[in-house]
């Protein structure tokens, strides 16, 4: 697409020859109108022949300069007193036309595009501010809680063990709240270096089962995994998130003696992995958002997490330049699905 501030430059510059070329012929239309006129008429008029040019050709400058200010440089001026108040922080501006000019209208509606998504940004900004509070807040309160209650003096063994592992517990989701956090921020300001290399992705998702065997050992729960062997160059670190927390969430919402199944294949230069779990699913309501920051549609679980592993997995698997969606099984369930490119 042509640069429309190019093509207004341009066209400026066409409406000042314009006026100057209007200027420049009133002004030998009329000293020769005036040459034959003028002794015709010259005992009517006072004024001397050449201030009567210089008065026909302002007034033709004049018109012609009215034209152009209604047609463009008015809506330039217009489009100049927004951006000042777009700088001073006000994004709920949105600007309207009739200019004929096509070049106008782009850029009114570039316009109307920047602070439509300023204002986006400001509102994820303060949601995002506010999450990070609360999501802090409620941990936080935790362990001073329990730590006050540590300080009692006829705790027995038991219930003193019990108010530790609450506090370990609650900084551990700090922990994972920063990180989480962290990691987001450097994603999105793509802060994060390259790092590729080749590795197997089989691998790294056998590894990561590994990890969370305690998880899904302790709810008794059926895996059937089916992992072709894949070499994938890539981030292996930041693919570590996609599946632990893919994997991790699939365990999370899998009733006891539930079925975990992850298949990993090969097709045509991609690589698919799916993971499906014989939990609640999703609903529908919930379902476009989430993969939103600080997003928990099941509240049931919200003490299990912080809202920000699907938003970290979507964003790596963007960077990765592929997709990932989930799914309703019919047989009840969630179904995950990742497809990225081999290389």
């Amino acid at each position: 697409m042509k640069n429309p501030n190019k093509k207004l430059k341009l066209r400026l510059s066409v409406y000042f020859i314009i006026i100057v070329s209007a200027e420049l012929f009133s002004i030998l239309g009329a000293s020769i109108a005036f040459s034959y006129l003028f002794p015709l008429i010259a005992d009517d008029i006072v004024l001397p022949e050449w201030v009567l040019i210089l008065a026909f050709s302002v007034v033709v400058g004049v018109a012609c300069s009215i034209f152009v200010n209604k047609v463009v440089l008015s809506k330039i001026s217009n489009l100049s007193r927004s951006m000042s108040r777009v700088a001073q922080g006000e994004f709920d501006i949105e600007l309207k036309t009739d200019s004929k000019i096509d070049e106008i209208q782009e850029i009114y509606k570039s316009f109307n595009l920047m602070t439509r998504e300023l204002s986006a940004t400001e509102m994820l900004k303060s949601d995002f501010v506010s999450n990070v509070s609360h999501e802090f807040k409620t941990p936080i309160g935790a362990i001073e809680g329990y730590a006050m209650l540590l300080q009692e003096k006829n705790l027995t063994d038991e219930e003193r063990e019990g108010y530790l592992e609450k506090i370990l517990s609650n900084t551990g989701r700090l922990s994972d709240l920063v990180g989480n956090i962290l990691l987001i921020s450097k994603l999105e300001n793509q802060s994060i270096g390259e790092k590729r290399e080749k590795y197997r992705l089989d691998e790294q998702i056998r590894k990561t089962l590994v990890m969370l065997e305690p998880k899904w050992s302790e709810k008794e729960l059926e895996l059937d995994a089916e992992l072709e062997n894949v070499e994938y160059f890539g981030n292996e670190g930041l693919m570590f998130h996609v599946f632990n927390n893919l994997i991790g969430n699939a365990i999370k919402f899998d009733p006891r003696g539930g079925d975990l199944i992850l298949r990993l294949q090969e097709r045509d230069g991609y690589v698919i992995f799916t993971v499906e779990d014989s939990g609640p699913g999703i609903n529908e309501e919930h379902m476009s958002r989430i993969f939103d920051k600080f997003y928990q549609g099941d509240s049931s679980h919200k003490g299990e997490g912080n809202g920000l592993g699907l938003s970290l997995v979507k964003r790596i698997v963007d960077l990765e330049g592929g997709t990932v969606e989930a799914e309703n099984r019919a047989c009840g369930g969630c179904k995950f699905k990742v497809i990225i490119k081999k290389s």
